[in-house]
């Protein structure tokens, strides 16, 4: 029993002298515990911090900054080139070639030669290299004077490398799904502790999280540039030659990726010199809005080949919307310029208002009857004739060029007016203006038409020859000596014979021939309207028929020939090829501009 309290003192003895080592591991288990919350905690943060955009170099620069000051003193992200040109993976290629996307590194670090952004990185650097062909990391904790060319991608970058102190080196591989899209490589430098497992291990998770927000931005990027291509593909890539009018246009996809898709325009000849303005609007995006968008537009496009009014051809569109599997909305609006009077005849469906633009330079929004989108089953529309001296300008346009998210579309809607007075013809005021501003969240079309004063290309005269048996001969007598004004005296037999035609069919089925126009621009059209129901036809005439081949003459001699409904009958319309005779064409050409418009004949 005496022995006990030597025994208990020992062991307390013994106790205090551990005590100091309990303490110290008890010390640094408290400080891992801690190391650890603050890594999860960061890593946490990068949840927020990276991936903000799908934009996929803004999102690599996000991880690049993120991991300055607090992982390195230097980060470098390279993604590889067959992934950004949208293929998957690397490949069959042992070492790839990869373009430096991002870069960040603190201030002492500046005199670093990082390779320029979008330029190929150097095969020369063999760690980054093998990173890539293993798909693991590479931990170097202390470099060593031998290992700085294998780091750096030119031996002068090396050299500049080991100058700056940089002391140890990381680089991981980014890896989304199973398929390695790249790489992002770390130094730190003299005021920074060497790389360690537990760094290395970090860098991994992160970059596993990183990889993610990376691919994803490379996905929805590719995403977009397919409706992109689509949507480019599916609008006009010239616009024809339009007797008395110069057309600009423009189309800009928007700054956000999910707001591509769905707008067009069109320019179309029509007989008679007339010139036919679409502009319209799916409403949704992406490729099912680019797809609606060009059957609509093929739909529009055949029905004014036909010469369609623009309130019948917004009926039949509408019609065609229904018909869609889509079952989407449309907007649209139709303008028909007619250079003999200089006025626009306006339908619209849904659409913004179009921007008159006067000679004086003052610009309004005409009150044009909007009626409903496309697809909406609410019909008829109706159809104004917007006068329109020369000068004046026309502005057509999608919502695209006016909607913001925060300000109300009449605020929007005097901008424009304010901005287009002061519009220049290639359309650059309006488009670095509006187009490319960081706001814009949807796509965009411009389409402006400027009225040619005085063209001396474009010769028109319109006569109303009288509904009598002598109307053919005075017909034909008039246009032989307008034609001889033109220098076309080659011409003549052959338009005397089809203006012949026009009126006698006009006189027999059309109740009476009704206007007659004679345009002289690349071709010489022969134009006659009627009130006539019926479209005329080529018939099969025998050989014992007195009749019956008129119209076959016509198709025989001309370049083409055609007919269009109008609300009031027909119009039946025929075109010459004009024979190279540059020496004979005057200066200045009589009858310029629908001057002969209200002459008579009789």
């Amino acid at each position: 029993m005496s022995h006990q309290p030597h025994a208990a003192l020992r062991g307390t003895a013994r106790l205090r002298s551990r005590l100091p080592s309990i303490a110290r591991h008890a010390a640094a288990y408290v400080s891992g515990r801690l190391r650890g919350l603050s890594d999860l905690a960061w890593l946490d943060e990068a949840g927020t911090a990276i991936g903000t955009t799908l934009d996929l170099e803004r999102t690599a620069q996000e991880l690049a900054d993120f991991t300055v000051p607090r992982l390195a003193g230097y980060a470098a992200v390279d993604m590889l080139e067959s992934v950004l040109s949208g293929e998957e993976g690397s490949g069959a290629a042992t070492f790839p070639l990869t373009r430096a996307v991002a870069v960040a590194f603190v201030d002492e670090l500046r005199a670093l030669e990082p390779t320029p952004i979008g330029e190929p990185v150097s095969t020369e650097a063999l760690y980054i290299q093998k990173c890539i062909a293993s798909h693991e990391p590479v931990l170097v904790p202390r470099i060593r004077r031998w290992e700085y060319p294998l780091i750096a991608p030119t031996p002068h970058a090396g050299e500049v490398l080991r100058s700056a102190g940089v002391h140890s080196y990381l680089a991981v591989p980014l890896i989304s799904r199973g398929v390695l899209i790249g790489t992002a490589d770390f130094v730190r430098g003299r005021n920074q502790p060497p790389f360690t497992r537990r760094d290395l291990a970090l860098a991994l998770q992160l970059a596993s999280k990183a990889a993610v927000f990376v691919d994803n931005a490379r996905l929805y990027g590719r995403e977009r540039e397919r409706v992109v291509t689509l949507q480019r593909s599916l609008l006009p890539r010239s616009t024809p030659s339009t007797p008395g009018l110069d057309v600009s246009t423009t189309y800009t996809p928007p700054t956000d990726p999910g707001g591509v898709g769905g707008d067009w325009f069109d320019v179309i000849a029509l007989p008679g010199g007339r010139t036919a303005l679409l502009v319209g609007d799916v409403m949704a995006h992406g490729l099912p809005a680019a797809a609606t968008m060009g059957r609509l537009r093929a739909v529009a496009r055949t029905l004014m080949a036909l010469d369609i009014a623009p309130e019948r051809l917004l009926a039949r569109l509408d019609l065609a919307a229904r018909d869609l599997e889509e079952d989407q909305i449309a907007t649209c609006l139709c303008a028909v310029h007619d250079p003999a009077d200089g006025s626009y005849t306006v339908a619209s469906a849904g659409h913004p208002p179009p921007l008159l633009i006067g000679p004086d330079g003052v610009a309004g929004y005409p009150d044009v009857p909007t009626g409903a989108p496309l697809g909406a089953g609410v019909i008829p529309y109706d159809a104004v004739r917007l006068p329109a001296a020369a000068g004046s300008r026309l502005v057509l346009y999608t919502d695209g060029l006016i909607k913001t998210r925060a300000d109300d579309v009449d605020v929007q809607l005097a901008w424009l007016r304010r901005n287009a007075e002061q519009l220049t013809p290639d359309l650059e005021h309006l488009v670095d203006a509006k187009l490319d501003g960081a706001n814009r969240f949807d796509d965009a079309v411009l389409l402006v038409t400027a009225a040619r004063p005085a063209d001396r290309t474009v010769r028109i005269v319109q006569w109303d020859p009288p509904p009598e048996d002598s109307a053919a001969a005075l017909a034909r007598r008039l246009v032989r000596e307008r034609l001889a004004d033109w220098h076309l005296e080659d011409l003549g037999a052959t338009a005397e014979l089809v203006t012949s035609e026009f009126i006698g069919n006009a006189l027999r089925y059309g109740n009476g021939p009704g206007r007659l126009r004679l345009l002289c621009a690349d071709r010489l059209v022969i134009e006659l309207s009627d009130t006539g129901p019926d479209l005329p036809q080529i018939q099969h005439a025998t050989l014992s028929d007195e009749g019956g081949r008129g119209l076959q003459l016509v198709n025989m001699l001309c370049r083409r020939w055609g007919s269009c409904r109008t609300a009031a009958g027909k119009i039946v319309w025929a075109e010459l090829d004009i024979p190279d005779q540059p020496e004979k064409r005057p200066a200045q050409a009589a009858g310029t501009g629908g001057g002969d418009a209200d002459r008579r004949c009789g």
